[in-house]
């Protein structure tokens, strides 16, 4: 079986995201099934694609948002009115149609396309008819631009994610119903989406190693805590207001907190201990440094990476009950609460007595549902024909 993996951005190995540690676990799940799998989408600018013999690349493209000038920005919001597509699709726009279609016939036959999420999909919707199809809904996200327009400081903001939310929701309704299977990334999504009746879907457990970490010696902990993520993207930023607004403030003045990555303007915290770090050359390293890890979700929908992460390390952690959506199995040193006063009290009793466990068997209990999930969509677009690779 030939698929075609239709994505926003394509794999450059750098896994430098959520989304791309999810979808470089997707694309190797279905390997393993015995799929051929040739993916198409854009570049990062300046990026190759990991894997060159079975990419197509449609151009080089910046899609994030705070990278965008103000007048980019007033671009796309004007093409998203004029075209009643979202923003996040519209900013996809950057080929017509046509360079598209002559890039799905270079990819040669295939059996159907894999459609994941809905930005590419929403871009080039009509163009993904011809053949059966699998949509993987990373997240819901009209349900993600609702919380977001909750969150907006000014009324324009509350507009576009209300309009975005709008939208959305249509969308994903199309793409369920077109698709042949769903594949969600949390139980809850498939019932948000309306495909939890019946045979229309499955969950995708996913992990963030190919390999399940080997425990080391002893860890250095330079830390009481430590954050890392992209916090520029709305549903992280608003686990991480709540986190330096709720939970901060109840911590030891001498609680140290370390946060990495690309932190939005006008986040910031008067606790003494709370450093931002900015970009990270070793993230595992990073989050390994520390005590304890606050797996801090409030808002979006989808599984939560980080969370899977420090479940395959072994690292302690306290989480919100959203931080574990997705996830069947929580190991003996993950406390959870949605509580601010008992999570600050949890971080600081777990920095003080830290308890590693042996994250293998959780990888290894992954990897196997994941595939299992895998072969049940697969057989939805027909008997599976294995490829020989040179």
């Amino acid at each position: 079986m030939h698929l075609l993996f239709a994505t926003s951005i394509v794999p450059d190995g750098a896994l430098a995201s959520g989304y791309e540690i999810a979808n470089a676990a997707i694309i190797a799940a279905l390997r393993r099934a015995g799929a051929r799998v040739t993916v198409i989408g854009f570049s990062w600018p300046g990026k190759e694609p990991v894997d060159p013999e079975n990419t197509i690349v449609l151009g080089a493209l910046d899609v994030r948002t705070e990278n965008a000038s103000s007048r980019r920005k007033l671009v796309w919001v004007a093409k998203a009115m004029l075209s009643g597509l979202t923003f996040a699709s519209v900013k996809l726009r950057a080929v017509p149609d046509s360079e598209v279609l002559a890039a799905i016939g270079r990819a040669g036959p295939f059996d159907g396309y894999v459609l994941n999420s809905v930005q590419f999909a929403g871009a080039f919707e009509k163009l993904f008819d011809g053949r059966p199809s699998i949509f993987v809904a990373h997240n819901v996200e009209h349900r993600s631009a609702q919380e977001n327009a909750a969150a907006a400081g000014s009324i324009f903001q509350r507009f576009l994610f209300r309009r975005e939310a709008r939208l959305l929701k249509t969308m994903e309704e199309r793409l369920c119903r077109r698709a042949r299977f769903v594949f969600t990334l949390a139980e809850e999504d498939r019932a948000a989406l309306g495909v939890a009746v019946g045979d229309r879907s499955t969950v995708l457990p996913l992990v963030t190693f190919k390999q399940a970490p080997k425990q080391r010696g002893p860890r250095q902990i330079d830390c009481d805590a430590a954050l890392i993520g992209t916090w520029t993207w709305q549903p992280n930023r608003i686990g991480l207001d709540w986190f330096l607004e709720k939970v901060v403030p109840r911590l030891r003045p001498d609680f140290r907190v370390k946060i990495a990555g690309s932190v939005p303007s006008g986040v910031a915290s008067t606790h003494p201990g709370v450093k931002f770090v900015g970009r990270v050359p070793d993230a595992e390293a990073f989050v390994r440094s520390a005590a304890v890890i606050p797996l801090i979700s409030t808002a979006g929908s989808g599984v939560q990476l980080k969370t899977i992460e420090t479940f395959e390390l072994g690292l302690p952690s306290v989480a919100t009950s959203r931080s574990l959506r997705g996830i069947d199995h929580r190991p003996a040193n993950c406390v959870v609460t949605d509580d601010p006063v008992a999570f600050a009290g949890a971080l600081e009793a777990a920095a003080a007595d830290v308890r590693d466990v042996d994250g293998s068997a959780f990888h290894r209990r992954q990897v196997k549902a994941l595939d299992t999930a895998i072969r049940h969509g697969l057989e939805k677009l027909g008997p599976v024909r294995r490829e020989v690779f040179a």
